[in-house]
């Protein structure tokens, strides 16, 4: 157990020799870091997660040291010394030898607040050129760092899956608390359906002697840019969490960027390392590691769940938190490798934009709403409603043409930018369906077509329903209903593989669950 006193006693300003103004008390699911003006002294709780174990005085004094000369690589002039806590003859608290050690404390230097990547992103501080710096630094700290023997062991297929395999072990219980279940079975098996089909990759990084001794945790609240960049705070407490491939470091702060709102900095940062390391096989591991980084971020925030210290208000923020971390890495579960073209296809009140929407989120794709496009190109407002009788005016066969045509004709310039799009329509007619999969097989992208079904009970109650929706884009009503079904060509034109039926009666994230596994399913080789 940490020492009663501990705490207390190093809140206060005169426990500290160069007594500062005052004392701000930081406490982590593993630590107390209590910030003296312009020093820092970091100590460790006596506890025990599995993938660390501090719950004795001599392993927190050895995880102290390795603090220190771990983080003396990234912040030479920022982590000092560590320090004994002592309690005296007395039974005080005092710092440095006088009694009895009972605890042990990293000493730092404070660094500058208003140069912290994560404060300089809030305020719109940071350009492209400070990401190079950063991938220029840890590109050279990566080239520097060790490797081979027992690092290269450790970045070997086996105990990836075994990081992997603990995740899923140690997160099983959040299911239904800060993870859905769906989304829990469908990491887990891109996960392992990546390391099946890739152990190849993996062997071939360690033989090149891409694993080294890393960071580990390199997210924006630990890079500083000050007179250099200064990284802080790297793993200690697991080499299998610190010894890994430099695609994973990457991978880690792309992550931490994307979920604090930062995705072009992200690119440029991966961008930069890439040519600054010489490194491009990198891009084919990226998308795995922020899967499992941000996973480790869900399954670390969902640990303070069962914290007793923690009141109710901090469970609830840290379910939602834990939540978006796994929404994050379900997103990147679910992106292609590749660019993908998707079309919906259905009839009106399917469920077809809705939909679209949840797997634009998911695959980092643009839509294109065919819905909106139509008007535009009638110089029309998007909310304005034309209930034109069907295949007239605007919806008549010659402006339909013209609006399919648009839509082919934009995706096809998103796919050759390397994007990957969903035109979001009903694609009744085979010919637009061929000309779609001609194009993407022209610009080798994956393609698919999305049907959307629907009772028709459901599809009525949905269509009157939108008919009272303010901002509604869709002209859809029941009286063309019957009209539409009589006029839309059986989808039988492409392979069975590029055919997904989707029944939207149920939850939209869960059809769009459903349909992010199929696509998966159906793109591996």
């Amino acid at each position: 157990m940490t020492h009663p006193k501990l705490a207390d006693a190093m809140s206060r300003p005169d426990f500290y020799p160069h007594r500062p103004s005052s004392v701000e008390v930081i406490q982590t699911h593993i630590s107390f870091i209590f910030i003296a003006d312009d020093c820092v002294y970091k100590v460790k709780k006596a506890v025990d997660f599995g993938f660390l174990d501090f719950t004795t005085l001599e392993k927190r004094r050895f995880y102290c040291r390795e603090e220190l000369r771990l983080n003396k690589r990234l912040a030479p002039d920022f982590y000092l010394e560590v320090i004994d806590i002592s309690e005296d003859a007395g039974g005080n608290i005092v710092m440095g030898p006088g009694g009895k050690v009972i605890e042990y404390a990293v000493k730092m230097k404070r660094l500058p607040t208003d140069r912290m990547l994560k404060g300089l992103l809030s305020r719109g501080r940071v350009v492209p050129a400070d990401m190079e710096r950063v991938a220029r630094r840890v590109s050279e700290f990566h080239r520097l760092a060790d490797t081979g023997g027992r690092i290269d062991e450790n970045g070997g297929l086996d105990v990836i899956r075994k990081n992997q395999d603990e995740n899923f072990d140690q997160t099983e219980k959040y299911i239904g608390m800060t993870i859905p279940e769906e989304q829990y079975r469908f990491i887990q098996s891109f996960i392992n359906d990546f390391m099946d089909r890739n152990r190849a990759l993996f062997e071939r990084r360690v033989e090149e002697h891409r694993i080294r001794d890393c960071h580990g945790d390199l997210h924006i609240e630990h890079i500083c840019l000050a007179d250099g960049i200064v990284i802080f705070d790297c793993i200690e407490f697991n080499e299998r969490f610190r010894f890994g491939d430099v695609a994973a470091e990457v991978a880690f702060l792309a992550m931490d960027l994307d979920f604090n709102g930062y995705p072009d900095h992200a690119r440029a940062f991966v961008d930069a390392y890439v040519r600054l390391s010489g490194d491009p096989e990198l891009t084919k591991l990226l998308n795995f590691y922020r899967t499992y980084y941000a996973y480790v971020r869900g399954k670390v925030i969902s640990f303070r769940l069962d914290d007793r210290a923690i009141d109710e208000k901090g469970r609830e923020e840290a379910k939602d938190l834990a939540s978006r971390y796994f929404d994050l890495a379900y997103a990147y579960a679910a992106r292609p490798e590749g660019k993908t073209l998707i079309l919906t296809a259905g009839l009106m009140g399917t469920g077809k934009s809705v939909l679209a929407s949840r797997l634009a989120s998911r695959l980092d794709a643009e839509v294109i709403r065919m819905d909106v496009l139509r008007k535009e190109m009638c110089h029309i407002a998007p909310t304005e409603h034309r209930y034109e009788d069907f295949g007239k005016g605007i919806y008549s066969g010659d402006v339909s043409r013209k609006a399919y045509e648009r839509a082919l004709e934009a995706a096809a310039l998103k796919l050759r930018e390397g994007r990957s799009v969903i035109i979001d329509a009903s694609f009744k007619n085979r010919a637009e369906r061929r000309r779609a999969a001609q194009i993407a097989a022209e610009l080798r992208a994956d393609f698919f077509i999305v049907e959307c079904v629907l009772p028709d009970r459901l599809v009525t109650k949905r269509l009157a329903a939108r008919m009272s929706e303010k901002g509604e884009v869709s002209d859809g009503r029941t009286e063309i209903l019957e009209a539409q079904k009589r006029d839309f060509e059986r989808i039988d034109e492409v392979p069975a593989r590029s055919h997904i039926v989707i029944d939207t009666s149920e939850d939209p994230e869960r059809c769009a669950c459903r349909v992010l596994a199929e696509i998966r399913k159906r793109r591996m080789p």
